[in-house]
């Protein structure tokens, strides 16, 4: 099994400004999409175990309630220009 990277997950809401969390929950991009469709196929929130809001502050878990998330970015750098939208 290889290891977690930390990637940049993007969440935009439907009313307010995006939330970007650092997560290392996930093995890539593409398990992280994998996780967040399947969230929202059963209709539950995303749960992250190892997230963090910036560089300096410890891991914490997080719930995202996906009902009011229009779409989620993930990326391995944080940049308006990189990483897959679901």
């Amino acid at each position: 099994m290889a290891d977690n990277i930390e990637l940049i997950m993007r969440f935009h809401p439907v009313g307010g400004e995006d939330v970007a969390l650092l997560c290392s929950d996930f093995a890539g991009p593409d398990e992280a999409l994998e996780a967040v469709a399947r969230a929202l196929d059963e209709r539950r929130g995303l749960i992250l175990s190892r997230a963090r809001y910036n560089r300096e502050a410890g891991e914490n878990g997080v719930v995202i309630n996906l009902a009011n998330v229009v779409s989620v970015r993930v990326s391995t750098t944080d940049s308006d220009t990189t990483g897959q939208y679901l």
